[in-house]
């Protein structure tokens, strides 16, 4: 990858993937999960990806980066049926799942959880808060004053004194999962913070543009994971129950039952789907989600270019798709990464097959092939002229049908490569943010470095792992220095 480049406070990038942290610790970029990066990161991923998009391929189409949520243009029967609505919502409760935009599933869902558990109101009751709590009692750090000539947070002698317990009570962390404490880096601006201290981050030295306002608010720790309740739960139902299932998503249901269910999800009660429901119909609900989606789940934006991948050459065709996955808003890369994972264990028991008592076993006969025949039109398709459905099952678009469910097809094969980013990528991300934020660089090179930590905690299974895991990160000297 060329001459090392050095940066300033030691922070340097050796070649090859490697970094060297303002510890002196070594990091070597590896493959990792995209629901691994953190918000930040993933955000600069989708700026990445286009880039590499528009430059390195031609898929003969413009590419526009998905909006999460994007209000859309309605046509005239749109307008009239969203006015009827609003006149009834006092007669009916307003949907919590089906027919409404993802990210408002995500938002009903996540309210339901707080409901259910009283302990998620309390936003400050997370693991990156008593990451905080055990810094203060368990570290000694000198103390910190201002640079005025970098705006940068440098300790003013080896022999400080130690500082105070009072730290300011950190912001509400809505969609955290990380075991580390900085959630943003409007965190990282606050010079009375005792994380601060510990980690050595900068302030901001100008007046932040636009994009820097925004990329203050994003979590430099990975969000939670944004699945549908529904969606989770059918996958798990249909993964214990349904896997031997001959013709399972073909055989007909019970429309009276799966009204039922779906009236059950639309009105925020707790489903539990069991043994004593048909797989059929809980099959039959999954697809029932994903063809109401108001926006596929795949977008309408990115139709096309999904659509053209398949005019590649073979080598070409999985970076695009991958390339394209990566400017999926979150909440969809979410959910698509659940369902491929799903579908890809589906088809995996598509075959007969012998136990390991030499019983045959028939397969449920659902291929790659046949589950992308009947999600594709779902996952991907795009408004029709006459505006009164979503749909590619037109005979004049035969051809793109055909291509619609070699591209779900390819995904489902494909899947665990599908949401993994290489390390050249993350590279790509580190190199941008190191631009205006290098210390946020050096944040999230000592979260990775701490990962495998995690990792070798979360095996153990102690009787509270994630105690076990933030003891972990703390006594390692190379995260708090």
């Amino acid at each position: 990858m060329g001459d090392a480049v050095f940066f300033e406070r030691q922070l340097s990038y050796r070649g090859d993937f490697t970094w060297n942290s303002l510890s002196g610790r070594s990091v070597c970029l590896k493959p990792v999960a995209v629901q691994s990066l953190s918000e930040l990161e993933r955000v600069r991923l989708q700026e990445v990806a286009y880039t590499r998009l528009s430059q390195d391929y031609d898929l003969g189409c413009q590419i526009t980066i998905p909006k999460d949520g994007q209000k859309r243009k309605k046509s005239l029967r749109r307008k009239l049926d969203s006015l009827a609505k609003e006149k009834n919502k006092d007669k009916e409760c307003m949907p919590q799942a089906f027919a409404i935009p993802l990210s408002q599933v995500i938002a009903n869902d996540r309210a339901h959880r707080q409901r259910q558990d009283p302990l998620l109101r309390e936003e400050h009751k997370d693991p990156s808060d008593l990451v905080s709590s055990i810094l203060q009692f368990a570290t000694k750090r000198p103390t910190k004053e201002l640079s005025s000539s970098n705006s940068s947070l440098s300790s003013t002698s080896e022999n400080a004194t130690e500082s105070s317990p009072n730290t300011p009570e950190p912001a509400p962390r809505t969609r955290r999962r990380g075991a580390m404490s900085v959630d943003s880096i409007t965190d990282l601006d606050d010079n009375q913070s005792r994380l601060l201290e510990a980690l050595q981050l900068s302030l901001p030295a100008d007046t932040p543009s636009k994009k820097e306002k925004q990329d203050k608010k994003l979590s430099l720790n990975p969000i939670y994971r944004q699945v549908p309740r529904v969606v989770d739960n059918c996958c798990q139902n249909l993964e214990k129950y349904g896997l031997q299932t001959v013709g399972i998503f073909r055989v007909g249901s019970s429309k009276k039952r799966v009204r039922q269910l779906r009236d059950e999800f639309d009105r925020g009660v707790d489903v539990a789907l069991d043994e004593d429901h048909s797989v059929h119909d809980v099959a039959a609900l999954l697809k029932e989600f994903l063809r109401d989606m108001p926006d596929p789940l795949l977008t309408r934006e990115l139709y096309t270019a999904f659509i053209n991948t398949m005019l590649l050459e073979p080598e070409d065709q999985q970076i695009c798709s991958q390339l394209l996955v990566y400017l999926l808003p979150a909440c969809n890369c979410d959910t698509l990464q659940r369902l491929l994972e799903f579908l890809s264990t589906v088809a995996q028991h598509a075959h007969d097959r012998q136990d390991k008592d030499g019983q045959e076993v028939m397969g449920n006969k659902m291929t790659s092939l046949n589950l992308a025949t009947i999600f594709g039109p779902n996952l991907l398709h795009k408004q029709k002229s006459s505006d009164k459905e979503f749909s590619v099952q037109s005979s004049a678009r035969a051809e793109e049908s055909t291509m619609v469910i070699a591209v779900v097809q390819r995904m489902i094969s494909t899947f665990h490569e599908l949401f993994m980013v290489p390390p050249e990528l993350q590279n790509e991300v580190l190199m941008s943010l190191l631009e205006t934020d290098p210390d946020v660089v050096d944040y999230l090179l000592r979260r990775k470095a701490s990962q495998v930590c995690t990792v070798q905690c979360s095996l153990v299974k102690p009787p509270s792992g994630q105690f076990c895991t933030i003891i972990q990160l703390v006594n390692r000297s190379d995260i708090i220095q």
